[in-house]
């Protein structure tokens, strides 16, 4: 067993010709881990179980002689100890708030970002959030990526936590964005229909997969410089990931996304001046700028928008003087 700081410990099984033909996720679940199955298939997910240094699926079915690695990360902190942060609270009443993330902040605590995050400001905040959505998200209906900025809504009570959840899933509330991608549009509108599951060679990662999980997004040009554009785009479904991966799909990733081909359209930029100022840029120039949904106790539309964070207006501003 080593330890490290992303791992607390890591393992090595070798596949006996008892467990030939064997899912994968029962065998790990077998293992003497004390994992769960639901554990094992997320850690799968997480990319953290390897079958002869490549990764599988949960169902994949075990051949003799086969090694499997697995590591497992940290275990959450026993619990959430509400820390004072600065947030910048665009609504707030005895059921909802809804913040303007800055990039940069996590959501809620996960391997890696154990303080810190949004959810342990707003327990100093509101005082307390709903019990609803697990120990360490409690009132968590949807998320942002770390480097992702916009708008977020939490629920404060477990009536509000159960409307809101129902909302998204049944794919009620409108959810907008804007987006800097590479490349101007061949169109002035469109829509991406492809599913999105993991990426078969990077867990880590997620990708349009045959058979994956439906993704819906729309897209509108708002503003087109010489070699990179603004766009507003509306989401059908929550896919993780699902707008970085749908635009680098088309062949327009956004700006600054390092994860899913932004750095190498960084690369091929015409403009020195551009090329290097885009260069420089450290997160995603994705911004989650409007929700609709019903309000949990009045039924009535609360319709919310979050501004463009000032690094993304700066950059706007550059590309309005050098890139037209």
């Amino acid at each position: 067993m080593s330890i490290s700081k992303e791992t607390v410990a890591e393992y090595h099984f070798e596949v006996s010709s008892q467990d030939a033909a064997t899912r994968l996720d029962v065998f790990v679940t077998r293992a003497p881990l004390g994992l769960s199955r639901n554990q094992v298939q997320r850690l799968i997910e997480e990319g953290r179980i390897k079958v002869g240094g490549g990764f599988q699926k949960a169902s994949y079915r075990l051949r003799p002689g086969e090694e499997i690695d697995i590591s497992l990360p940290p275990p959450p902190p026993a619990e959430l100890i509400p820390e004072s942060l600065p947030l910048d609270v665009l609504f707030e009443d005895d059921q909802v708030i809804a913040v303007n993330k800055p990039a940069g902040l996590v959501v809620h605590p996960a391997a890696g970002h154990r303080e810190g995050t949004l959810v342990h400001g707003l327990l100093h905040h509101c005082g307390r959030l709903a019990t609803l959505g697990g120990p360490l998200r409690p009132g968590v209906v949807h998320r942002l990526d770390k480097n992702t900025s916009g708008m977020i809504l939490v629920a404060k009570t477990d009536a509000a936590y159960r409307h809101l959840t129902r909302e998204f899933k049944e794919r009620l509330v409108y959810k907008e964005y804007r987006a800097l991608v590479y490349g101007r549009m061949g169109e002035l509108s469109g829509a991406i229909d492809a599913p999105i599951d993991r990426h078969l060679r990077n867990r880590t990662k997620m990708g349009v997969v045959v058979g994956g999980r439906e993704a819906l997004s729309s897209w509108w040009v708002e503003r087109a410089f010489r070699e990179v554009s603004l766009l507003k785009v509306i989401i059908r479904t929550g896919r993780t990931h699902q707008i970085r991966v749908h635009l680098a799909h088309i062949q327009h990733p956004v700006v600054g996304d390092r994860t899913y081909g932004g750095k190498r359209r960084a690369t091929a930029i015409q403009n020195p001046l551009v090329r290097a100022r885009l260069d420089r840029i450290k997160r995603q120039m994705l911004h989650a700028s409007a929700v609709a949904v019903k309000h949990p106790t009045t039924g009535e539309m609360l319709r919310l928008t979050a501004p463009l964070p000032e690094e993304m207006v700066s950059l706007l501003h550059f590309l309005e003087t050098y890139d037209q």
